[in-house]
């Protein structure tokens, strides 16, 4: 298992969860809960990127946390999480775990396995991807999903059902055909040097086109390496409703 570290981008102005890494979860706040999955899964070091001096005090108790104030003005995490990685130092090959911080529910296997796929494969950044069970999911725009090549790497990244079954959903798009689709799952590992990389990057058209930055790197000819993620990654938490579902979820498991 390679070294590396995890970082947690964590902004207060949530469109539809404002103060979101603050909202309480079993009683603490979920930012809280995601650096202790950053921790579990033995990151080297923890570093929660944020523009928000109450997200900072928040985890300022926690052994092992670290914190980078950074411009509130960043249009995307990867911005902020570049800023991070130059306010820590770290060196161009340190692999850096993007982990967000709404995702507390986050597996520890799921954390390592993106940092493994990327230093196994060589490429400059990773990510996961877990099969789609349900047609409902396949056909829901909210959900990302990708296809990859012979060798594991990302080939398209879409909200469409990729690829389209032709003769399937001619006949319905209710039930799955036996072939396999892969659902993304939002959680990148990068070199740090790359990372710089990325964020210096200009929006590229099918990023535009699809409100999918991951499409940047590879509209510019990058790789991005996809592994199948070893353990269940549940759904980030975005609305009132997911908080409540969460929250009932953490208050059991405690």
């Amino acid at each position: 298992m390679p070294d590396f570290v995890v970082a947690i981008p964590a902004r207060y102005a949530s469109t539809r969860l404002p103060g979101k890494p603050l909202a309480l979860l079993a009683g603490e706040p979920m930012v809280l809960h995601v650096a202790r999955r950053a921790l579990a899964a033995g990151a080297t070091a923890v570093w929660v990127a944020t523009d928000d001096a109450r997200i900072a005090d928040a985890v300022a108790g926690l052994d092992g946390i670290h914190v980078a104030m950074t411009d509130p003005a960043h249009a995307s995490g990867t911005d902020r999480l570049a800023e991070c990685a130059r306010q820590a130092g770290w060196a161009d090959d340190v692999i850096v775990v993007n982990l967000q911080g709404d995702e507390p529910f986050a597996p520890a296997a799921g954390i390592r396995a993106v940092a493994a796929v990327l230093a196994q494969s060589g490429a400059p950044m990773s990510t996961l991807a877990t099969p789609v069970e349900d047609a409902p999911t396949l056909f829901d725009p909210n959900v990302v999903k990708l296809v990859r090549n012979a060798h594991g790497d990302a080939l398209y990244f879409s909200r469409a059902p990729i690829p389209w079954h032709r003769d399937a959903f001619a006949r319905s798009r209710d039930a799955l055909p036996a072939a396999q689709w892969l659902r993304h799952i939002g959680i990148y590992g990068y070199r740090a040097a790359f990372l710089q990389q990325f964020a210096a990057m200009p929006p590229g058209t099918l990023e535009q086109i699809e409100s999918l930055e991951q499409l940047r790197v590879l509209e510019a000819g990058h790789r991005i390496a996809v592994a199948l993620s070893p353990a269940p990654f549940p759904p980030g938490i975005d609305t009132p409703e997911d908080l409540e579902r969460a929250d009932a979820l953490m208050k059991v498991a405690h």
